[in-house]
């Protein structure tokens, strides 16, 4: 069985889509487990009414707003799928997305340490998000993604008792996690994706989703900064991956006048190095917005 997971947050409007989408899934074997994140618009009753007329498992859960990474972690605990598959709120799956997952999974060589299986992304008109490649499926790890050229958001498919042995940390007071952190900490076990070709996940990003990322590693800088000490530490990772990690840590932590010893003191890096960088980073953060400001 799958596990379908979807994170929310005040997406009473955007979430019956997924549903449908799940409601017309031409193999029924997988179960849907939704963990609201505190949404105080009418997720939660919306959720109810379709409950009650799913003809599928549907398992609901409610936490005080956490963050997603916290909600993934609860989604995972009360996953009974073999696989695990996070869905957004804002987005839904091809009516053959679960019979496509199903024989994907079942074709990994059983010899090999795999985390899960990968297909592609589109956005609602049908257009790729990210790239494609000529064979059917590339094995590797997500450190070797830039290797091969599998760019952009894809739609992964994760065995769930891989993702019970990588929880997301957590940090007092802070809502946002990058999802990489764990994503890196499977890939330097050695755990291999098979990436492939195949459609099944429609995106449709919103204005102030889950997926949106910007500025929220400056309100949530103790996560911001393991990500970045761990990053900092993988020599699998291409060396320009390492360094622009780096570069953006230093003027972020100049940006919101932080203490630039402490900082560098955190990921082991030398204090005038982060100085510069972060200088350096800030400046150029500047210029770059009066520019567009200009246009």
């Amino acid at each position: 069985m799958i596990t379908i997971f979807t994170p929310t947050y005040n997406r009473a409007h955007t979430i019956v889509r997924t549903y449908e989408s799940l409601e017309k899934q031409t193999c029924k074997d997988f179960e849907w487990v939704v963990v609201d994140d505190g949404s105080s618009d009418d997720t939660i009753k919306v959720l109810l009414e379709l409950k009650k007329k799913a003809n599928f498992i549907m398992t609901i859960h409610q936490q005080e707003n956490a963050g997603k990474h916290v909600a993934i972690n609860m989604g995972v605990q009360l996953s009974h799928g073999e696989l695990f598959f996070i869905v957004d709120s804002d987005d839904w799956l091809q009516p053959d997305a679960i019979a496509i997952i199903q024989k994907l999974a079942r074709d990994l060589p059983k010899h090999e340490k795999y985390a899960g299986i990968a297909g592609v992304r589109v956005n609602p008109a049908g257009k790729l998000i990210g790239t494609s490649f000529d064979t059917d499926y590339i094995d590797c790890t997500a450190f070797e993604r830039t290797k091969y050229n599998i760019n952009g958001d894809k739609a992964e498919v994760y065995f769930t008792d891989v993702l019970r042995r990588f929880p997301f940390p957590a940090f007092a007071g802070e809502k946002f996690l990058t999802e990489s952190v764990v994503w890196f900490r499977i890939a330097h076990e050695g755990y291999k994706i098979r990436w492939t070709n195949k459609a099944f996940y429609v995106c449709d990003y919103q204005v102030n989703g889950l997926s949106a990322t910007t500025g929220k590693c400056s309100k949530n800088f103790a996560g911001y900064q393991l990500t970045t000490k761990e990053m900092l530490t993988y020599k699998e990772l291409p060396f320009k991956e390492r360094f622009g990690q780096l570069l953006a840590y230093a003027a972020i932590s100049c940006k919101e006048n932080k203490n630039l010893k402490t900082c560098a003191n955190a990921i082991g890096y030398p204090c005038v190095l982060v100085w510069l960088l972060g200088k350096t980073g800030y400046m150029a953060y500047r210029i770059k917005n009066l520019w567009r400001k200009n246009q």
